[in-house]
């Protein structure tokens, strides 16, 4: 992307499954733009699931309720993806893994620079149009599951079931590889080469 003469907001995302990278290379980014003499804010969708009540042990199968339940897609795609590119500020709904709870918070947004959200599902159908430009990042199942904690490599089932049907979804569904404006090879432990 070139960024001479650059103006106004852009805003960009970073996609792709669990342990791909994304956070890393998120943080990378920002502090690559911010070297350039931008404004940079990071989003990480993760901030933004339910409670534990509301999406698990709900009746449907467990990758369901990873997909469709983990966030609230419409009202992210009104009140937080809708107003990236105009707000001053957002009123968010934050979640607090410890807690299991969500606190409502005020996030103020630089009149010019670059909105980064990085996380899964980004290219979902409620949340694409959204984005000037998404980078997808690429890794097989295998090399992700040996970047897992030691707890999730336990429970190999519980990715398997949960999570994995979840991706498999996504990439029959919306095929993210084919619509993303980059896709990135990062199964090593440095990120590829774009393609």
């Amino acid at each position: 992307m070139d960024w001479q003469g650059f103006s106004g907001r852009t805003i960009l995302g970073i996609d792709g499954f669990s342990r791909t990278g994304k956070t890393k290379l998120s943080k990378e980014l920002e502090a690559h733009l911010k070297g350039r003499g931008l404004a940079v804010l990071v989003f990480h969708i993760d901030d933004f699931i339910v409670e534990k009540k509301r999406r698990y042990g709900t009746g449907l199968e467990e990758w369901q309720e990873y997909y469709f339940l983990q966030w609230e897609a419409e009202h992210l795609a009104e009140f937080f993806f809708g107003q990236l590119k105009s707000a001053e500020q957002l009123d968010l709904w934050v979640y607090d893994a410890d807690q299991d709870s969500r606190s409502l918070q005020t996030i103020s947004l630089p009149a010019e620079g670059v909105i980064l959200v990085e996380g899964v599902f980004l290219q979902r159908k409620e949340w694409r149009r959204f984005f000037d430009c998404l980078v997808y990042l690429e890794c097989p199942a295998e090399r992700r599951f040996l970047r897992e904690s030691e707890n999730m490599q336990a429970d190999r089932a519980l990715l398997k079931r949960r999570y994995w049907k979840a991706e498999a979804y996504y990439e029959q569904m919306l095929k993210p590889a084919e619509q993303a404006d980059w896709v990135l090879d990062s199964s090593t432990s440095k990120i590829g080469d774009a393609r």
